[in-house]
């Protein structure tokens, strides 16, 4: 007596190799794609970023009086007159630059329908520059921002007094400026992690 029952298939849901390759390519082209978008965003809003910063603080300047042991004292005021506040302005400068080259060269390529990187090498130079400037425009915050607190709290010993009540216009263009410039500094954090997740896709 012999057995005619037949083995089952081995699997009847099996995708052609060629469409199992074409899924991919295309999942990876999308993911891709999405990338380069928020890569030219971040170079857009960064850029813009910086120039407003760079507005804001270069048009700080009042002046005004205050009173200091009966005396009246003219003030003025002017962002030129503190170094902190110039390494701010040449930093974000340096980095509007940086965001304009990276911007122009990303759109060009995807205008061309190519990677926004050209080799690794391209990436890991570009992921390299992205936390130099970052480390560099923090640096330029803290120091910007140490001038700022002692212009608003005064100084003890000899006691001097808040230079912001009198010259409040020049403080408030000051911190909008170290806003904009720390708000800088996230944008680039996250550029550099966009860069890492290209390296390691």
């Amino acid at each position: 007596m012999t057995n005619d029952l037949k083995p089952p298939p081995e699997s009847a849901t099996q995708l052609p190799a060629d469409q199992t390759t074409t899924t991919t390519t295309t999942r990876v082209g999308k993911l891709s794609r999405n990338y380069d978008v928020m890569h030219v965003v971040l170079r857009i809003v960064s850029l813009s970023a910086s120039l407003i910063s760079i507005a804001v603080l270069t048009s700080a300047k009042e002046k005004s009086t205050v009173l200091i042991y009966g005396f009246q004292l003219s003030l003025y005021s002017k962002w030129s007159f503190s170094g902190s506040f110039e390494y701010l302005v040449c930093v974000s400068a340096v980095v509007a630059f940086h965001s304009l080259l990276q911007l122009v060269m990303t759109s060009s390529r995807m205008l061309r329908k190519s990677s926004i990187f050209s080799s690794r090498n391209h990436a890991w130079i570009i992921f390299a520059s992205d936390q130099v400037f970052a480390y560099a425009m923090m640096s330029a915050v803290s120091a910007a921002t140490g001038v700022t607190n002692l212009n608003r709290t005064g100084i003890k010993h000899p006691p001097l007094p808040n230079f912001c009540k009198p010259l409040h216009s020049f403080c408030d263009r000051v911190g909008v400026s170290i806003a904009f410039a720390f708000f800088n500094c996230f944008l680039l954090a996250v550029s550099t992690v966009l860069d890492v997740v290209w390296l390691t896709n």
